[in-house]
């Protein structure tokens, strides 16, 4: 205790230096030498390594040996989203202090200043580097690497298409630098490049185990108009549309959908098995083997028309089982039409079984037996003598086709349009698709056909006019046609008649005209060919040849010369008398 009564306290101890954990007795001079000396010697516009001191959503806290820490905005680190304290950075020294006495620092303008030595670089050595997805552009998305703005195309993403690009925006990935343009300072960079190697020795792997048979389980990678294409994990088989469904399919969304996981199974592969056909409805049993044992030819079933043809259409009875209704099938009639007049995709119908064949997988089908065939009963229907109203359908040089009901056609001949009127060709009688009053003439029941007359719905007029046109009779007609040959007379009683030239000359020697109405002599008449020989001229040259001979009479009893006393219009008999009594006479005297 002695010992430390003798112990004196130092005059000139710094109490408070000591508080505050410094050397008390150390001079001023000394401590701000030695202060400096632990401090780098920063130079503003440089590059060095700094320490992380701390790392928030906002800022990055950064010592780099100075007496203040700098701070640098997070934003410049989005790159790293593994970043934390204690990690060593480049910065590059904006300003010792700034306003606020702040030393100012950069770590994006680090980078940058050797950017383009780094990404030369890491191309020479294949060098997988970090990047920052910062946004998307055409084609492709822009990426953050070492500061410089790359250019990240939409099929160097990722080894499947790309649908949504927007959830990339914002990510870290790793990416390797596949091209740099040195003139322009442009990078393009892949990530589809990292995963691809790995993926190769996948896919030698699957395509070395491929047989036909097989089944594997594959994911949806994309859907076309033709089929969809599958990943087996690493190489990619296709379906064909065909093969999708036992059914048919007009859209392969209808049967599957992106990223589905399926079951398929190998069809086909080419040599180098770069193509593998794949299927789907080959993992179930086929519809046919399906099919109602019970079926056959006469049922009836029900269906929907699924696709058209001009010559039918097809009809899905059930999936995958189809059955052809052939145009001649859909109806009674014999024109010929398109299958579109009758039956539309999507029609529900009902149909007869026509034929039916299990092996080869075909069936067809008829709606028309749906209805009674009306040439079964026809003769009841439509008898002979019998009248009706048919529709014209179209013309041949030779007559009318016209139709009675859906399936009952029949024939007007051109001679049985009219009995009097002379039909060049039957369109100058009717027009198609107007209606005709018919009679039924005849029944061909084995061929289907119907002789039919329109003229016959009247009586012959030329029973009436075999007694009318008697040869030698006059008429008034009117020349409806003048031709070279002759003119046709239409007679004011009905009927036409005919004229050669030399019968059209009037009594003043011109020749009759178009138009007009002159009296006319029947020179002959035959009612089998319904023929009618007429003639002006002899209407007046009869009247004079029946009026000469009797001026010729008069003239002689008025103007007989006087022969002795005697007129010479006597007869030889009178004068024989007359010369016997005259030989008296003189024989008396």
């Amino acid at each position: 205790m002695s010992n430390l009564k003798d112990v004196q306290p130092l005059a000139d101890f710094n109490w408070e230096e000591f508080e505050n954990g410094g050397t008390p007795n150390a001079s001023k001079e000394d401590l701000q030498k030695a202060y400096d000396e632990t401090l780098n010697k920063v130079s503003e516009h440089q590059v060095v390594d700094g320490k992380v001191i701390s790392v928030d959503k906002k800022e990055v806290v950064v010592n780099i040996g100075y007496k203040s820490d700098g701070i640098i905005p997070a934003s410049e680190f989005r790159y790293n989203p593994e970043l934390k304290a204690g990690d060593i950075v480049e910065v590059y020294v904006e300003s010792q202090e700034d306003g606020k006495g702040q030393l100012v620092l950069s770590h994006k303008k680090a980078r940058l200043s050797k950017s383009w030595e780094r990404v030369n670089a890491a191309l020479d050595n294949d060098e997988v580097i970090q990047g920052y997805i910062k946004c998307r552009t055409k084609g492709g998305m822009i990426v953050d690497v070492f500061g410089i703005e790359a250019f990240l195309p939409g099929s160097q993403i990722d080894v499947h298409p790309i649908r949504d690009y927007d959830i990339f925006v914002g990510k870290t990935m790793e990416f390797k630098i596949v091209k740099i343009n040195q003139e322009f300072r442009n990078v393009v960079v892949s990530h589809k490049a990292l995963i691809e190697a790995e993926l190769e020795a996948q896919k030698k792997e699957i395509i070395s185990k491929l047989e036909k048979g097989q089944i594997l389980e594959g994911v949806v990678k994309n859907i076309t108009s033709y089929g969809v294409f599958v990943d087996l994990g690493g190489v990619d088989g296709l379906i064909h549309i065909t093969d999708l469904s036992w059914g048919r399919v007009s859209d392969p969304h209808e049967v599957v959908a992106l990223d589905d996981k399926i079951n398929v199974v190998i069809l086909d592969f080419d040599d180098e098995k770069k193509r593998i056909a794949l299927g789907l409805k080959q993992l179930t049993p086929h519809p046919w083997d399906a099919l109602d044992s019970e079926l056959k030819v006469g049922d009836h079933v029900k269906g929907k028309v699924v696709v058209m043809a001009d010559y039918g259409a097809f009809v899905e009875i059930a999936p995958g089982v189809e059955g052809l209704i052939h145009v001649s099938e859909m109806s009674w009639s014999q024109h010929l039409r398109s299958a579109q007049e009758f039956l539309h995709v999507g029609d529900d119908v009902e149909a007869v079984v026509l034929t039916l064949d299990r092996d080869e997988r075909k069936m067809s089908l008829g709606i028309k037996q749906l209805k009674e065939d009306p040439w079964e009963t026809i003769e009841v229907k439509y008898p002979v003598g019998s009248k009706h109203t048919a529709k014209v359908r179209n013309f041949t040089n030779f007559g009318i086709f016209v139709e009675l009901e859906e399936g009952v056609d029949g024939l007007i001949h051109i001679s049985d349009l009219s009995w009097t009127k002379k039909v060049k060709h039957p369109s100058e009688f009717t027009h198609q698709g107007d209606e005709i009053d018919v009679v039924v003439l005849e029944i061909d029941k084995e061929n289907r056909r119907l002789s039919l007359g329109h003229k016959q719905l009247e009586d012959n007029p030329w029973d009436t006019y075999a007694t009318l046109y008697t040869p030698g009779s006059v008429h008034t007609g009117k020349i409806a046609e003048l031709m070279d040959k002759g003119a046709v007379i239409t007679l004011n009683e009905g009927g036409e008649g005919f004229a050669t030239p030399k019968h059209l000359v009037k009594e003043d020697g011109s020749q009759a005209q178009l138009g007009e109405e002159l009296p006319f002599m029947v020179i002959e008449f035959v009612k089998e060919t319904k023929r009618i020989i007429l003639s002006h001229s002899r209407t007046f040259e009869e009247v004079k040849e029946e009026t000469k001979p009797a001026a010729r009479k008069k003239a002689k009893k008025e103007q007989a010369p006087v022969i002795n006393n005697v007129t010479a219009g006597t007869s030889l008999g009178d004068i024989d008398v007359l010369a016997s009594l005259k030989a008296k006479m003189e024989k008396g005297e």
